[in-house]
């Protein structure tokens, strides 16, 4: 580990809570009579994906471009419904070191997501999420992870050095794109490495 850390950063999904978009295209492919494996195949985060990440398009303009991309008919509602099932709980083990760390350290979250999914997450998950200084969140930032000038702003915003930000991902271009900023990072595979990064930082000195 480099520079002292003075505070600490968190991805969301597949960090704090469990992501995985095989539950989305079960419920679309439901919705639409077909096979989730056509939705999987067909599915790509496309340029509409990022515009709706960086809040630039709304969530009805998002799944228009969905019912041409995926060729399924659905509705908006039934498409909001699967586009939340992605969510699949807090992970196990998060809040073992989650309380701790959040009362040692300066504790954020940042996340690439859209409107549709924060609306959901905010309620689902208010409590695991209670002890975070702040969320930034892309769709409200107009910035997206892996880019410099999401990691720049956010650094910013926390107003520490970004040379003492402790960043966890679960993806390697986000952890890679917050080296080059200068942030500490730590690529996330399973919830022991979290606990094992901040381990030193959380015993007691």
């Amino acid at each position: 580990m480099g520079e002292p850390v003075q505070a600490l950063l968190f991805d969301l999904g597949g960090v704090i809570v469990d992501v995985d978009f095989a539950r989305v295209a079960t419920r679309w492919a439901e919705h639409a009579g077909c096979e989730p494996d056509v939705i999987t195949r067909r599915f790509t985060a496309d340029d509409a994906h990022m515009l709706h990440e960086r809040g630039a398009i709304s969530d009805v303009a998002y799944f228009a471009t969905l019912r041409s991309s995926l060729g399924i008919d659905i509705s908006d509602g039934q498409f909001l419904e699967g586009w939340n099932a992605i969510f699949g709980g807090v992970i196990v083990g998060v809040t073992e070191w989650l309380e701790a760390a959040c009362a040692r350290l300066p504790t954020y979250l940042f996340s690439n997501t859209n409107c549709a999914h924060e609306r959901f997450w905010s309620v689902e998950y208010a409590d695991v999420l209670k002890p975070f200084r702040k969320v930034f969140v892309s769709s409200t930032i107009g910035l997206r992870k892996p880019d410099r000038q999401a990691f720049e702003h956010v650094a910013h915003e926390i107003g520490v050095p970004a040379s003492r930000i402790l960043f966890f991902d679960d993806g390697l271009a986000n952890v890679e794109g917050a080296r080059a900023c200068g942030l500490q990072a730590v690529h996330v595979r399973r919830n022991a490495d979290v606990a094992d990064a901040l381990a030193p930082i959380l015993s007691p000195h």
